[in-house]
């Protein structure tokens, strides 16, 4: 065996044992990240316990396939980065599922009911929602918190009702009828444009107090400093997991495609010019956007850019937590990208303009695989209304 082969098999144990240890402290370090959230020092012991939704997520390795995955602030900006390679998605870490914590509702009671699941429709979530509970003194009808369910606090706010005898909550909106015995205010923690801040969260207690006040009703206030910290760590978990592919179609020659011709294009293959820039297909059957279309040159398109400009390229995203299949939903998407670069005479290549093949392809569906996987893994069903709430602006 020469000297230049015993170098390559040491050099190939190095690298693995290198590889080990990497995933290993990621794994620490992912940890105590969620412990640092879930698990609260000073939890009151009256509390109902609840099992937390635990999130993995897929790292970044140094020969990354020519994936496009988009943390929260890259997808507000529009832009895109490389994702992990096979390796880093095998060895992805899968939190432990005992971490539990308190619910911040009046009494052990409400928590419970807060907290039971009830199939039939959209119910509270305290895994990711800061809920405070409204217990009247006798039954209000939904008018009687319209201050509430009009308040713009920067997150999405949801208000479910409780009737007596009846085991669900009901979302309250200024149409519904009859009288409650009991409210929820739900606050969002964490979406793609951050985690809930201090302030918000201070403002969302002073709606819901002033309400406790007129109804009259009795309520409890979260802890501030526990919830800003719990939406955080929240937003850093799903961050890991905020994950977006790109397709990208160029001309080998650097070319410009003309507007007119790439709008012509797009909708012969079924997209629509949206408002926000870009142009959307959307599913069938479910009336949901399963991929879109935008400009490579992060300047949105318009009627009249389209018309009178061109543009160097054309970016396919996908939109993995958002969609309830997203391996189908990828395999379209090549599909149509394929068809796009043949008839725009234009070649299909990654964000380093490297052609993508049909090896480069599947490499990249796996990854779709295994970000779904890890979506799942993390109690967040893809294309959920979970997913949606967490994974929307």
């Amino acid at each position: 065996m020469s000297n230049l082969q015993l170098a390559l098999i040491a050099a190939g144990i190095l690298l693995v044992v290198g590889v080990i240890i990497f995933n290993a402290w990621q794994e620490r370090r992912i940890r105590r990240r969620i412990d640092a959230a879930f698990r609260p020092a000073d939890a009151p012991a009256s509390a109902a316990a609840r099992v937390e939704p635990t999130l993995r997520g897929v790292e970044a390795g140094d020969d990354a396939p020519p994936v496009a995955a988009a943390t929260r602030a890259a997808v507000a900006a529009g832009e895109a980065q490389a994702v992990s390679n096979e390796a880093a998605a095998e060895s992805t870490f899968m939190p432990p599922m005992d971490v539990i914590r308190s619910v911040p509702v009046d009494t052990a009671e409400a928590a419970a009911d807060v907290a039971a699941p009830t199939p039939g429709g959209p119910q509270p979530d305290p895994d990711i929602e800061c809920i405070v509970t409204l217990q009247p003194e006798q039954p209000v009808p939904a008018g009687a918190v319209a201050a509430g369910l009009t308040a713009r606090l920067g997150k999405p706010l949801r208000w479910f009702g409780h009737r007596s005898g009846n085991a669900a909550w009901v979302p309250v909106t200024k149409d519904s009828t009859g009288s409650f015995d009991q409210f929820a205010a739900c606050l969002l923690l964490a979406d793609r444009n951050g985690p809930l801040s201090k302030a918000q969260l201070e403002t969302f207690v002073r709606v819901v107090a002033e309400l406790a006040s007129t109804l009259p009703a009795t309520f409890a206030a979260p802890d501030v400093d526990e919830e800003v910290a719990r939406a955080e760590t929240l937003d850093q978990l799903c961050a890991d997991l905020d994950v977006q592919i790109g397709l990208s179609v160029v001309k080998p020659d650097t070319a410009p495609i003309a507007g007119t011709r790439l709008r012509g294009v797009a909708e012969a293959a079924g997209f629509h010019l949206a408002p926000g820039g870009r142009f959307e297909y959307v599913n069938e059957d479910s009336g949901a956007i399963e991929y879109a279309l935008q400009n490579s040159r992060n300047e949105p398109f318009t009627a009249d850019s389209l018309r009178l400009t061109a543009t160097s390229g054309v970016v396919f995203l996908l939109d993995v937590p958002r969609l309830p299949d997203p391996v189908r939903s990828f395999d379209r998407m090549k599909l149509a990208a394929k068809r796009m670069a043949h008839t725009l005479g234009g070649e299909l290549v990654d964000d380093n303009g490297r052609p993508l093949d049909d090896a480069a392809l599947a490499k990249i569906r796996a990854q779709v695989d295994a970000a779904a996987a890890a979506l799942r893994n993390g109690y967040i069903e893809p294309g959920s209304a979970r997913a949606l709430a967490l994974f929307g602006a």
